[in-house]
């Protein structure tokens, strides 16, 4: 009998997996998250520079200022953001110095625990990630083993990651992350206790995908491999393409013989404002999933699949899909076997749709060309020949080649000016301004929101377009309300 921890994914994974990083707002992450803090996670899967981009983007908030708020709200629960460590929310590499400010901004404002996920497993760069971390004050360092299935990708090559991370005075942590779920029961039982033998005493968590219910099984034996902590999503942001559910994974080990302790009546209180929020919101709910095989061929991660299917939908090509899939399978043999984890799944699927509606690498993205180039380090089996000739003997790769490095702290302090924050300047340096200046322009952020008040909120709104409609009361016991249309135009409540 051991016991388990549990982090939550909710909040990023489970929102980028499902919701396509889009279906929380700040005043979801504000409202739920005292009952988070209550629970007893030992962490949650918080942010990443996608989330905060998307946060800008589409709802127009400020990630900083949503930190901050979550921090006070939650001062126990340590909040974690992941990131490749080379780049900032573009696509595009930022300089280490860049990194380094990103890093001391994002501890300002409440972050104590950062997974270093170099994607190409590079540890050079981990280690030098892990080295800014810490000199940037972070709590807790996590190295990432990202798990996949290739010709190289075997029990040693783990192990000796493992063992390089293990020696690392800065990595304080060490979890398997499996994006696609792929990893079985079977497979398990021989990479686990591998891992962990090179681990020793440094702790060992489990991130893996539900996508095709292969995860809720492995779970199940994780602790008696030497896992200490799982990760799971709430309610209706676990399963599907997310993580194993937090509920059902709870009974599950406990069933086991192994101790969680956890706040259960919190527990079922988080995950029912999930349940209620994704009702209110018309959000897709996570479901346990069958057995695909075909996952094992082309390993694309739930949000990215999410995201490919969608544009498939959107330019009449759903039919497609089949062939893309198959295509990606072959695109990634070609570059090396790229594991599937950002932002090499959106490389990989891009390629392989240029593949799948033209001429196989007839058109090639500008992100693929820079793989090529070695920009994203070292991949961990050459890349075919045929295909490097194609990518490189290019004009676009001649050009790219030949970009000016990645801009400085200080270039960027003189291209924005003194007065401009830390914490907007990094916005600023990786965003269009059009999207920053729209975020400022909306003001602070709404920091409540209930799901139950969803339909009374549509009422309203439909009120307030129908011209014909000009007094209006409801009233029940505990709630009158009001409605009266001023002369003017609109609605008062």
């Amino acid at each position: 009998m051991a016991d388990v921890g549990l982090v939550d994914v909710s909040l990023r994974d489970g929102n980028q997996s499902l919701w396509g990083a889009a279906g929380l707002r700040s005043a979801h992450v504000l409202q739920v998250a005292p009952l988070l803090e209550r629970v007893g996670f030992r962490a949650l899967d918080y942010s990443s520079s996608t989330a905060m981009g998307m946060l800008v983007r589409t709802h127009r908030e400020d990630p900083w200022e949503l930190f901050r708020r979550t921090r006070a709200l939650m001062p126990r629960t340590k909040l974690q953001f992941i990131g490749t460590g080379f780049r900032f929310i573009s696509w595009q590499n930022s300089h280490p110095d860049t990194m380094q400010l990103v890093y001391d901004r994002l501890v300002a404002n409440g972050i104590d625990r950062v997974v270093v996920l170099d994607p190409m497993h590079d540890m050079d760069a981990a280690r030098a990630t892990a080295r800014r971390l810490k000199a940037a004050g972070v709590d807790e360092v996590v190295g990432a083993l990202t798990f996949t299935i290739s010709a190289v990708h075997d029990d040693a090559f783990y192990a000796d990651l493992a063992r390089q991370m293990r020696a690392c005075p800065d990595v304080d942590r060490v979890y398997v992350k499996d994006p696609a779920g792929i990893l079985t029961a079977e497979r398990a039982r021989t990479l686990l206790p591998a891992v962990k033998a090179q681990l020793g005493d440094t702790p060992l968590e489990l991130h893996s995908h539900a996508t095709i219910g292969l995860s809720p099984a492995t779970y199940a034996i994780a602790p008696e491999l030497g896992v200490e902590v799982v990760q799971t999503g709430c309610g209706a942001l676990g399963n599907g393409s997310s993580l194993p559910e937090v509920r059902r994974t709870v009974a599950n080990l406990r069933e086991m013989g192994h101790r969680v302790d956890v706040d259960d009546r919190a527990l079922g209180l988080a995950c029912d404002y999930v349940d209620r929020l994704a009702a209110a919101e018309r959000l897709p709910v996570g479901r346990p999933q069958d057995f695909d095989a075909a996952f094992l061929h082309h390993q694309i991660a739930g949000g990215v699949l999410t995201t490919t299917r969608r544009q498939l939908r959107e330019i009449g090509m759903e039919d497609r899909f089949g062939s893309l899939v198959e295509e990606v399978g072959r695109v990634r043999a070609e570059l090396g076997h790229p594991i599937m984890v950002t932002p090499f799944p959106q490389m990989v699927v891009s390629q392989a749709l240029f593949n799948v509606v033209g001429e196989r690498w007839s058109t090639v993205p500008d992100q693929v060309i820079r793989y090529a180039l070695g920009s994203f380090g070292r991949p961990t089996a050459p890349i075919d020949p045929d295909v490097l000739d194609r990518v490189l003997d290019r004009p676009r790769a001649r050009e790219l080649r030949d970009e000016p490095p990645p801009p400085t702290p200080g270039e960027l302090r003189r291209r924005f000016g003194p007065a401009v924050s830390d914490e907007e300047l990094l916005l600023r340096a990786h965003m269009p301004a059009e999207q920053v200046d729209a975020m400022i322009a909306a003001g602070p952020a709404t920091r409540h929101h209930n799901p139950s008040l969803a339909p009374v909120l549509d009422l309203l709104r439909g009120l307030g377009e129908r011209t014909t409609v000009h007094d209006l009361a409801i009233g029940k016991p505990g709630l009158r309300l009001s409605v009266h249309r001023h002369p003017a135009g609109g609605v008062r409540a």
